[in-house]
């Protein structure tokens, strides 16, 4: 095995020069120069079209430069091909994976060398695939005898970078690696990351999402409109607003709209009521309640059943259970067109396969649902028109190319024309998944900027995000879901995305802890809750109860004011020690997981003349009943 490039000071492991790429009547590139490092991680950025893509897939072979040069090693670089990249020791890790789904992980590391002439061992095989999974750390084992078909999309990476290593790649370029993955799965995906930066390798990250940017890279390129615009930053010396001013060329401002119209007398108005919601076996109990003039957003983390649940409501799946209201009215949606025709909206999360017809016109795709509410002789196009125009308008879409496909838009653009599509029927609701999903800063922030105007225009609007940084910006109360069952409805202010992740953790991920407050609960004769503890809010995310407990009004993912409790004297303590409210003693201790991320409160109350153990007995239970458990590490981390 060839040794990766060892140090950061010792010199570039790749340089581009001025590299220029033309595809057809578009200049892709016209003066883009990059330079990366061994040792490092780098942050290839740019907004959607700035050509981050050609660049990357110029470097790996997959087309060639006009003009410009490459050197890799201080030697010029000229593949003709992907083989010669990998070759060469240069490879891609790209969000859509380039695996066989139906071999093994242990075939799919190896594919590059199935094609070879020569016999294969397949016992060396297995074990060079162990030495190379066990340099990735042994939180990341691969069932090597499984089919990739049965991997989820991080095993799936995990594959990928694996393949890498097997072919001694020492530069690799991570394309938005993050896109499918969960809060827990970044973690372990930038511990990945760290590991092959502290082994020498020189690793390329394209992204969108600034705060993995600022997280995960040593220095910064930027591209805009084909030219690198800053070469090399230091991450640590940059701001967000620097590295947004760089993409677009101006200021943005802040990425997230500023809050809309003051629209709490229409919030009293519920336009789309859902109660118990079930499409087995994915959702199994959903309920949430969105206002005139609201932007809801549902949270949860990867197989939550967030998509799902709304695919229910809408008739893209079956449902099994619940009620859904409109306007007070409960109606029945077997169909899609049932959705449409009630007024209701769907911008699903594959922009691609969900949203877009391919073979269609920019207006045809634009006037499907209107022709799924239309009813009457003809298509209704002519009636239709001026409000097209109006929303072309407000949108910034281009009117002279109404009759082209819908694929040769970029995006971002692409997104704006499935919202206009919805916008198209003036909807009571209209329910967005994944809306900003692989579009530029740019983009994102004029999406949320029209989602606050379609909101103050009366629409009830519902934001799916996993994207925990993203629902805060742009929603006023977030619906959490956990294993298909809404489990908190609150307020955005009191929310930051630690307690979110901490509340969106897998239920089975927080057994232990529910094991433990019906532990302390039975053992003292207490009420046992657990809680996250702020000055002005208390947000439950368990409660247990002994039959002899006193009762208190805490509920599993429910905020109040510490002063609307029965125990406001021993929320405001906040002390390792035992606090009594009239009638009620209360002890307080901290949760503190393997890593020592701060996981909230434990709290035991109990009728005052109750004895409670020593604090510091509770505590070492506390400890001891949680130290050995990494069960939501991950995701509280």
């Amino acid at each position: 095995m060839s040794n990766p490039m060892s140090a950061p000071d010792s010199g570039p492991a790749l340089v581009a020069r001025s590299v220029a790429k033309r595809f057809g009547s578009t200049q892709a590139l016209s003066d883009a120069s990059l330079e990366v490092r061994a040792g490092e991680v780098h942050g290839l950025l740019g907004a959607n079209g700035a050509g981050k893509s050609t660049l990357s897939r110029i470097i790996c072979g997959h087309v060639g430069r006009d003009s410009g040069e490459l050197l890799y090693r201080a030697r010029t670089l000229s593949p003709r091909s992907t083989r010669e990249a990998l070759d060469s020791g240069i490879a891609l890790v790209a969000q859509e994976t380039s695996l066989a789904p139906d071999l093994s992980v242990l075939e799919n590391i190896f594919l590059p060398e199935l094609g070879r002439p020569g016999r294969l061992s397949f016992p060396d095989m297995r074990r060079r695939a162990s030495d190379i999974l066990a340099r990735l750390g042994r939180d990341h084992a691969l069932p090597l005898d499984q089919e990739v078909r049965r991997l989820s999309a991080a095993q799936r990476q995990l594959v990928e970078i694996a393949k890498a290593l097997a072919l001694d790649a020492d530069l690799m370029i991570f394309d938005e690696p993050t896109a499918s993955l969960s809060p827990s799965e970044v973690d372990r995906l930038f511990d990945i990351l760290a590991r092959l930066r502290e082994q020498g390798h020189a690793l390329i990250f394209v992204s969108h999402r600034l705060e993995e940017v600022f997280t995960v890279t040593d220095r910064v390129t930027i591209l805009r409109e084909g030219r690198t615009v800053a070469a090399s930053l230091d991450t640590a010396r940059l701001t967000q607003t620097d590295i947004i001013r760089h993409m677009v060329g101006r200021d943005l401002g802040a990425i997230y709209a500023t809050p809309g119209l003051d629209r709490r007398g229409g919030a009293r108005d519920p336009v789309l009521e859902v109660t118990n919601l079930s499409a087995r076996p994915i959702v199994r109990d959903v309920s949430f309640t969105v206002h005139r003039g609201e932007i809801l957003g549902i949270g949860g983390l990867v197989g939550a059943g967030r998509s799902e649940a709304m695919e229910a409501l809408f008739g893209l799946r079956p449902r099994d259970g619940g009620t859904i209201r409109l306007k007070g009215r409960e109606i029945a949606l077997r169909r899609p067109v049932d959705a449409i025709r009630q007024g209701i909206g769907f911008v699903a999360e594959d922009r691609r396969a969900q949203n877009i017809v391919p073979d269609l016109s920019v207006r045809e795709n634009l006037m499907l649902a209107h022709l799924g509410r239309h009813r009457g002789f003809g298509l209704g196009y002519r009636q239709r028109q001026d409000r097209v125009d109006t929303l072309l308008a407000q949108l910034g879409l281009p009117t002279d190319r109404m009759d082209a496909s819908l694929l040769t838009f970029s995006g971002g653009m692409q997104q704006k024309i499935i919202m206009a599509r919805w916008l198209l029927i003036d909807p009571e609701v209209l329910i967005l998944d994944e809306p900003t999903k692989g579009v530029d800063i740019g983009t994102r922030s004029a999406i949320y900027r029209i989602l606050r105007d379609i909101a103050d225009q009366g629409v009830a609007v519902v934001v799916i995000s996993s994207d925990f940084e993203e629902l805060l910006g742009v929603t006023e109360r977030v619906v959490v879901m956990s294993d298909g069952i809404t489990i908190a409805d609150l307020p955005t202010p009191i929310l930051t995305e630690e307690k979110l992740t901490l509340l969106a953790a897998p239920r089975s991920s927080t057994t232990r802890n529910r094991a433990l407050l019906e532990t302390l609960a039975r053992e003292h004769g207490a009420f046992a809750w657990w809680a996250l503890l702020e000055e002005d809010s208390l947000i439950c995310l368990g409660t247990a109860a002994a039959a002899t407990a006193p009762p208190l009004d805490l509920r599993a993912g429910e905020a109040l004011h510490p002063r609307d409790t029965p125990i406001p004297r021993a929320l405001a303590a906040r002390a390792q020690g035992i606090v009594t409210d009239g009638a009620l003693a209360t002890l307080l201790v901290p949760l503190r997981n393997a890593r020592g991320h701060d996981l909230g409160w434990i709290g035991l109350t109990a009728a005052a003349d109750t004895p409670l153990p020593d604090p510091g007995q509770i505590a070492a239970q506390v400890r001891r009943l949680t130290r050995d458990s990494d069960d939501i590490e991950g995701d509280a981390a």
